[in-house]
């Protein structure tokens, strides 16, 4: 069950960084670690550095994938975003988080629910 959990999210990511491409971004980094803190995707949309947290589901039964962002999910992403900004090159640029969901249900083409702004830093 977990390989078969470990390659939907694959899957996921992969279609969430090909989606992102067609949209305009520029991909800066996958997998971007923190500790043990990661981000998915960290993207540049014009002068936007976009955190991007990729939640890929197949079935209904446990929510939809973007309602997935736990407030300590939002807390992890948060400060690996910081150390981002702090060791990369960032001066000038703005940053949201985004949130990119894909369902996939039986058969049905995935569906693709792109959230920007998902949550702030508060």
């Amino acid at each position: 069950m977990e390989k078969y959990k470990q390659r939907l999210g694959k899957r996921g990511e992969d279609q969430a960084e090909e989606y992102l491409k067609t949209q305009g971004y520029i991909i800066l980094a996958k997998h971007y670690h923190y500790g043990h803190k990661e981000i998915d995707l960290v993207g540049k949309e014009g002068n936007t550095i976009v955190f991007v947290e990729v939640k890929t589901g197949r079935s209904k039964n446990f929510g939809a994938p973007e309602g997935w962002v736990s407030p300590k999910k939002q807390k992890n992403l948060i400060q690996a975003a910081l150390y981002f900004i702090q060791n990369e090159k960032t001066e000038g640029s703005d940053f949201r988080f985004d949130v990119l969901a894909i369902s996939y249900d039986k058969g049905e083409k995935e569906v693709i629910n792109h959230i920007r702004n998902a949550f702030m830093v508060t």
